[in-house]
């Protein structure tokens, strides 16, 4: 099959992602994350704090951060060439690229224009998202995953990259404990015999847009909206009420439209927001902490990213086996969140295309 012949691919259906016998798998995730780390002991040297804290506070021990001259399309093509890699294909052969993030190399053009041209990938259209921040992870998976169902497109990478710990308030101890870079990247493809992503359930709650959000600051201190310095303004407790109050009533509206249960599901792949925070979201939902995947004790939360970066640790660590059900799910700034059951493909799922 040629790529002038995917135009003629009848699309699935939208409630299920299954439609005559195919799906939409993730065939593959790369992860690209930077070679520096930030230990505790570091920012103990640096700030009014202590290990101990900051391990039984927040389960972290060290988190990766972009050095110098480092960007958001350095850690998205890293991310983008590792899943090419492991699937198999050149980075020429993928027939749109979408980046999400709220931290570009430039305000325009976008990322994905930078990581094609990185990538000295010709002809393939590119563009970003911002669904603002952590729960991007979800709500961009659901773009390439409607993008592919179209019909028009045979193989969608879907980039999600942040330098977010650059926001960082440079007085915020908290911050710089909580937050880390890095980057994935889903590529998705048709599978047969496996539903694949199933139905993705997204939402925002606009009252509590200021529980997580980014301000641009001039010099002189004040508010501005296009130059200065940008810094992360976080309310912790609220992000926690809401992760605590809020998603455990989302998941029950994912499972029902994926019509299954919590116990059916063999792994929870939720934001990494940080990983106490992720242990007592699992308790909440009833259910065994081993169910959860936790990257954030070694990387931070990377915002959109982390979610992928878990999802990609568990597949890579075993924790997976084709039919497994996973739950995805992410949250954050807006307040947003996602959620979606996932049935996870082999290689065997993906038929063999002629290109």
């Amino acid at each position: 099959m040629t790529r002038s012949d995917a135009s003629t691919h009848e699309p699935t259906d939208p409630g299920t992602g299954t439609g005559t016998g195919t799906g939409i798998g993730i065939r593959a995730i790369g992860v690209c994350l930077p070679e520096h780390e930030v230990t505790n002991a570091q920012l103990v040297e640096r700030f009014d704090t202590s290990d101990a804290w900051m391990r039984e506070r927040l389960g972290i021990t060290g988190r990766r951060v972009a050095g110098p001259g480092e960007h958001t399309s350095d850690l998205g093509l890293g991310a983008f060439e590792d899943a090419c890699k492991r699937a198999g294909v050149e980075p020429s052969d993928v027939d749109l690229l979408i980046c999400c993030t709220f931290t570009p190399d430039h305000m325009v053009p976008a990322v994905a224009t930078l990581i094609l041209r990185k990538a000295q990938v010709h002809g393939v259209p590119g563009f970003d998202v911002n669904a603002g921040g952590c729960a991007g992870g979800v709500f961009a998976l659901d773009v390439g995953h409607k993008y592919l169902r179209s019909g028009q497109y045979e193989r969608v990478a879907v980039v999600v990259a942040d330098t977010v710990a650059q926001l960082n308030d440079p007085d915020d101890r908290t911050q710089h404990a909580i937050f880390g870079d890095g980057a994935a990247c889903y590529l998705l493809e048709r599978c047969e015999g496996s539903p694949g992503i199933g139905r993705t359930l997204l939402g925002t709650d606009p009252e509590r847009y200021y529980t997580a959000y980014v301000e641009r600051v001039s010099e002189e201190g004040r508010p501005n909206r296009f130059s200065g310095a940008n810094l992360t303004r976080m309310d912790a407790r609220g992000v926690k009420d809401f992760a605590l109050t809020v998603v455990p009533g989302f998941v029950d509206d994912v499972l029902a439209a994926a019509d299954t249960t919590l116990d059916a599901v063999d792994l929870i792949v939720t934001h990494q927001a940080n990983p106490v925070l992720v242990r007592e979201l699992v308790r909440r939902l009833g259910q065994p902490e081993d169910k959860a995947v936790v990257v954030a004790d070694r990387y931070g939360n990377t915002s959109g990213s982390s979610v992928v970066i878990a999802l990609a640790e568990a597949e890579r660590t075993g924790r997976l086996s084709p039919g497994d059900r996973v739950l995805l799910l992410g949250f954050g700034a807006g307040m947003s969140y996602g959620g979606t059951v996932v049935h996870w493909c082999g290689a065997d799922d993906f038929p063999q295309r002629e290109w």
